[in-house]
């Protein structure tokens, strides 16, 4: 790459990087996980730059990228454990403010990858149905039945009922 496409490479990713940690986070719902994440996705970035830079909407490609690197690390299973010459160090206590977040990550990471990503594009990024549709690569109706059955499974994991669907035409 040449001395001005690194330098917009490095630009747009000091400016995103918040962005794409806080994206990471939700995903992933661990610190150090969200990194991980967070350095493939810029990693892979850098080597795609000349190409990406001249795409019109450079955010939601690399948000694209992003998801797909946490639906590829959910799918490769157990044989990824890391050794470790050492115990990691303890992280420090949650404040009990953060009780309900705590239950929540813990909820949304029993709910399949998939419907888990759909779930934090949607409504902890704020993202659109089609926007979502467009970074996972699915249509529409995927995105919206996906929110469907995993607010269904979230609310199971969490013990709320799941309402009945009301008949279509009754009045009551």
């Amino acid at each position: 790459m040449d001395e001005g496409s690194d330098a917009a490479y490095l630009a747009y990713v000091h400016g995103r990087i918040p962005a794409l940690r806080r994206v990471a986070y939700l995903l992933s719902g661990n610190e150090h996980q969200a990194d991980d994440l967070v350095q493939e996705t810029i990693t892979k970035l850098y080597a795609r730059w000349p190409r990406i830079s001249a795409v019109e909407n450079v955010d939601a490609y690399v948000h694209t990228m992003m998801v797909r690197a946490f639906l590829d690390e959910k799918r490769r299973g157990w044989w990824r454990v890391r050794l470790w010459g050492a115990a990691p160090d303890r992280a420090a206590s949650a404040p009990a403010a953060a009780e309900d977040r705590t239950v929540l990550r813990a909820a949304l990471a029993k709910v399949p990858p998939r419907q888990q990503a759909v779930l934090v594009l949607r409504f902890l990024c704020d993202q659109p149905v089609s926007e979502v549709a467009e970074i996972l690569g699915c249509s529409e109706g995927t995105v919206k039945s996906q929110t469907s059955h995993g607010l269904n499974a979230l609310r199971k994991i969490l013990g709320e009922p799941v309402s009945a669907r009301r008949v279509q035409g009754s009045r009551s």
